[in-house]
């Protein structure tokens, strides 16, 4: 049978600026639930279109943010989280406004009904702050409900029992009452995700008194017998763990930041097979339990995208490409991928990636690319990038990934030693391995460009007050420059987990130390300081962006340019310091090609400007 598009993004708007960004298929395969994001918002409105026909049906699910869709198993209709419809909704445009995002709940939704008869399952304004999804499980028996405060790994589980409702839920409509939610997990002392259940013995994987993470079981018949089914690892992270082929489970472990596959019974948690992956990055893992066969996405810095197929069939897994992504005119033989380990200040190794073409000369003549993140537990694994190939090839730019603390490359033990009180690890981190690439030969400070976006920004920002002299060029994309304010818009309540908050005096004190809208200096003023001026830098922002508003930016742009340049006859500074505002675009997401090349071709191209760096065929 041919393949068929269904869904095509391409079309939802002329101008691209329209995005797919989530999307369920109900359980009879009938019917497509799919989310829709404009201008690069973080606001999703919901649709439903008919499978067999294409037809999109009436219903529309508004002012939906951070949610999931989650099919019930009978395709009547699903569960979703929203916030309350703002006072000027019907006049604002979204995406532009600050205010904080308060008061997320979770609905269903009929099929073929009007948002305003959906149910309301629950709903905590106690806790305005919280947010929450639910998700059905895999045997559509029970709808588990999670509860975030902040952006810690840690989460509440609450479940119901959707078989024991007396009349279903439809017997809701019409209610205030809220779904009969059983507290499974009640505390935000560790994070709790389903892998899977056999009626009410349930299998997650949790960082409880693990900070790598291992696979737990409880019988919600005896909630307080918790019981370990594979254990953490001493070294590496296990990243997930998915039901598969009855009863089985693949899992994902990130080893030195590389993914590793296994197939391991669910049961005893006893390994069987590991899958042969090259060196890189497990981008999804698509499976059903009742199913043998396995989707992969895989992608590394010089592989663009691979989807393979792993069949357990039989009694060794077959492991195949099913889709494969050709860059034309592209060689990866041309190009090394090597990982380093790096002493930071205390003496902690810090991973990096370096990708650069073979037979580099390491003789400090090459612009190079160094990015970085560190924030939130997320871990930055290798992958393609069409445009970092592209000045690696052309301007013979060395191309590095610094794996700081504060990711999650290491378990939820990194990550703390980067945040909170200790932020400033991440900066340090930082900066001894742009010090590394300066004294490995790769690169000289005036040729060193330093990019990082979001938390990354403010590793930027941050980096560029405290070594002027380290840094030839600076991009900082959609940053937190503010520390003091950032709480106060939209969902910056959330980021307090990582940063503290100013209105506590204790965390004021961390936060106003590395603040890159409060630190700018003029470095020519202090005598024992290396640097004349600060560096090359662009700051990088969108009109709608809802996640880290573009007030940070534009604050940090305009301090700049006013401690630095505002004397031009006596300042040194000559450097240039510039913003660029993208229109109809938010924090990245769903950003069309075209926009995606565009802001590519002018971050890159100032890069090659102020670096002197020539570009070769």
């Amino acid at each position: 049978m041919e393949p068929e598009i269904l869904l095509d993004p391409n079309t939802l708007s002329e101008d691209g600026t329209v995005a797919l960004s989530e999307y369920a298929v109900s359980d009879d395969a009938k019917y497509l639930a799919y989310g829709t994001s404009s201008s690069g918002s973080d606001w999703v409105t919901i649709s439903v279109m008919r499978v067999d026909d294409k037809t999109v049906e009436p219903d529309t699910i508004s002012w939906v943010k951070f949610s999931s869709i989650s099919w019930t198993h009978d395709s009547k209709g699903f569960f979703y989280s929203r916030y309350p419809a703002p006072q000027d909704g019907e006049k604002l445009d979204a995406g532009t406004e600050t205010h904080a995002n308060l008061n997320h709940e979770v609905y269903y939704h009929f099929l073929g009904t009007d948002q305003s008869e959906d149910i309301l399952c629950w709903s905590d304004p106690e806790n305005p702050k919280h947010t929450r999804s639910a998700s059905v499980t895999e045997d559509g028996k029970y709808v588990l409900l999670y509860t975030s405060e902040d952006c810690d790994p840690v989460n509440k589980v609450y479940y119901c029992d959707l078989s024991l409702l007396p009349k279903g839920l439809e017997g809701y409509k019409g209610t205030k009452d809220l779904l009969p939610f059983v507290k499974l997990v009640d505390k935000f002392d560790a994070s709790y995700s389903y892998v899977a259940n056999d009626d009410t013995i349930f299998t997650f994987l949790t960082n409880k008194d693990a900070p790598r993470n291992k696979l737990v079981r409880v019988d919600f018949k005896e909630p307080s017998s918790w019981v370990d089914v594979l254990q953490e690892d001493k070294k590496d992270v296990l990243e997930s763990a998915t039901a598969v082929n009855g009863n089985q489970i693949v899992v994902n472990y990130l080893s030195d930041v590389k993914n590793v596959l296994q197939i391991r019974d669910l049961r005893t948690g006893n390994f069987l097979h590991q899958l042969p992956l090259d060196i890189g990055s497990v981008s999804e893992i698509s499976t059903r339990r009742k199913d043998s066969l396995i989707f992969i996405g895989f992608t590394s810095f010089l592989v663009p995208g691979t989807i393979y197929t792993c069949n357990l069939e039989g009694d060794v897994p077959d492991m195949r490409i099913f889709r494969e992504i050709v860059v034309p005119g592209f060689d990866r033989t041309g190009f090394e991928a090597n990982q380093v380990f790096v002493s930071s200040k205390d003496g902690t190794k810090i991973p990096i990636f370096i990708v650069a073409r073979k037979g580099l000369r390491l003789d400090g003549s090459h612009p190079c690319l160094l990015y970085g993140y560190g924030g939130f537990n997320i871990s930055i694994t290798p992958y393609f990038a069409a445009s970092r190939i592209l000045i690696a090839k052309h301007l013979d730019t060395v191309i590095c990934i610094a794996n700081i603390r504060g990711g999650g490359e290491y378990g939820e033990e990194w990550h703390k030693a980067g945040s909170l009180s200790k932020k400033q690890n991440c900066f340090d981190d930082f900066i001894s391995a742009a010090e590394y690439l300066v004294s490995a030969g790769y690169t000289q400070p005036k040729k060193l460009c330093i990019e990082g976006g979001s938390n990354g920004g403010l590793l930027v920002g941050a980096c560029i007050n405290q070594r002027p002299d380290l840094f030839g060029c600076a991009l900082a994309h959609v940053g937190v420059m503010d520390m003091l304010r950032f709480h106060k818009f939209t969902i910056g309540h959330a980021w307090t987990s990582d940063y503290g908050c100013s209105d506590k005096e204790e965390e004021f004190h961390w936060q106003i130390k590395y603040s890159p809208l409060h630190n700018v200096r003029r470095p020519w003023e202090n005598p024992s300081d290396k640097a004349t001026q600060y560096p090359s830098t662009m700051l990088l922002t969108a009109d709608h962006d809802d996640r880290v508003v573009p007030l940070h930016s534009l604050k940090l742009l305009a301090t700049l340019q006013h401690v630095l340049c505002t004397s031009a006859e006596e300042s040194p500074q000559t450097n240039p310091i510039i913003g660029r505002i993208e229109q109809k675009a938010g924090h990245g997401a769903g950003m069309p090609t075209q926009k995606i090349i565009d802001e590519a071709a002018d971050r890159y191209a100032f890069m090659a400007k102020v670096v002197n760096a020539t570009w070769t065929d």
